[in-house]
């Protein structure tokens, strides 16, 4: 392989909120890879820390255009230049979105169960949470569509936050659900902000649309956040983008991340967006190939290995949603077990709704060897607590 995926990088002492743990434990939560990003991306914020100034940044040019050839060629969808804005990150942009286009006391919409800050975007500027829980049937995930359209019916419901392709279930949005999404959403006045942040890293064969190429509806009414740094590892350059095709729309949201004064890039922002997305496409190939086969290990180790646990099929993201429903009720019992047993940090159900409280959330986005450590753990962990868990039933104690 011409990329290095299998040889860990020591992260302690680098001061990883991920890796922020006991040297016994081994951190598989935070959506945050263990791979070294594309070389060529390193040699570019290289190139631009030897010049040793790093004054006020713009957005040049170049940036604009990297996003739109590589919107256009891998994802089939033509951005127009005036179309996007910086930003320092999605989640900064959904939060400053949030507090321009409603207003306190109102709804804003999100499937569940959902990344887990988007409550945090929600509930810390005053408005409300309004969950229409996706339905889970036969270990798989699909929209109820009569609660979407009776929440989305609610005067107060002013914004919904799609996420596309969906974190933690790694579900891949089809073309038909997407325009109905639109279709819902347009006829209740609600505007779609759609995080397209994993949008990059779907299994080999498998591609996401991005909601604003369905239709001319969707585009008129979607607001995009996308960005290089789930896909490229690059988190910490506080680098992503917001694509706004109508005109008002855009100018609010312009308003509202440079009120928020996140719309200006640090030294290096730019320069490995640029990069990624210029430079960077033989890498992600590689790494999505890798991923694939760490997710599918998983899969088959706890199909052969574990009761009581299955994995739930998804063609995107690197995380995997283990429904641990068969041991237990709520999960946050579980991976707080599992943690104090043999080390291994998963992230419980329950934060991403209340849907979830069943799941565990594990990333497999680290060496192979890592991922057998976690496997490894997982089953021992998991084994202990069912067997107390017979222990107490048996004795009277649960």
């Amino acid at each position: 392989m011409k990329y290095d995926f299998d040889t860990p990088v020591e992260r302690r002492g680098s001061h990883s909120l991920k890796w922020d743990v006991k040297e016994t434990e081994l951190p598989m939560w935070v959506a945050d890879m263990d791979f070294k990003t594309a070389p060529e991306i390193e040699a570019a914020i290289k190139e631009r820390a030897a010049h040793g100034v790093f004054g006020y940044s713009v957005v040049p040019d170049e940036w604009y255009g990297a996003y739109a050839d590589w919107w256009e060629k891998r994802h089939d969808f033509i951005i127009e230049k005036d179309w996007l804005i910086f930003c320092t990150g999605v989640v900064p942009a959904i939060s400053s979105t949030v507090r321009k286009l409603t207003t306190p006391g109102e709804n804003v919409l999100i499937q569940t169960p959902v990344y887990n800050i988007f409550f945090n975007s929600i509930l810390n500027n005053g408005r409300n949470v309004l969950e229409s829980p996706l339905r889970y049937v036969e270990g798989g995930y699909e929209i109820d569509w009569e609660d979407l359209e009776e929440k989305l019916s609610d005067k107060q419901t002013s914004l919904m936050i799609l996420c596309n392709p969906h974190n933690p279930v790694g579900k891949i949005w089809d073309r038909e659900t997407l325009a109905r999404i639109g279709e819902l959403c347009e006829k209740h006045g609600v505007t779609v902000l759609s995080d397209e942040i994993h949008c990059d890293l779907t299994e080999p064969g498998y591609e996401y649309i991005p909601f604003a190429s369905v239709s001319e509806t969707c585009k008129r009414i979607s607001i995009t956040c996308i960005a290089p740094t789930k896909t490229f590892n690059l988190a910490g350059l506080q680098s992503a983008a917001v694509v706004v095709p109508d005109g008002q729309l855009r100018h609010k949201v312009w308003r509202a991340l440079n009120t928020d004064e996140v719309a200006e890039p640090n030294s290096f922002a730019a320069e490995a967006a640029i990069a990624a997305f210029t430079k960077g496409a033989d890498w992600l190939d590689a790494l999505r190939e890798y991923i694939t086969a760490n997710k599918r290990l998983v899969t088959e180790y706890v199909e052969k290995e574990m009761s009581g646990i299955r994995v739930v099929p998804g063609k995107a993201t690197y995380l995997l949603w283990l429904d641990c429903s068969g041991i237990c009720r709520d999960s946050r019992e579980l991976a707080r077990y599992i943690r104090e047993k043999t080390g291994l940090y998963l992230s419980a159900g329950a934060e991403y709704g209340q849907s979830g409280v069943g799941f565990l959330r594990m990333n497999a986005a680290c060496p192979r060897e890592l991922v057998m450590d976690g496997l490894k753990r997982l089953k021992e962990g998991t084994e202990a607590f069912a067997l107390e868990q017979r222990y107490k039933s048996i004795s009277g104690n649960v």
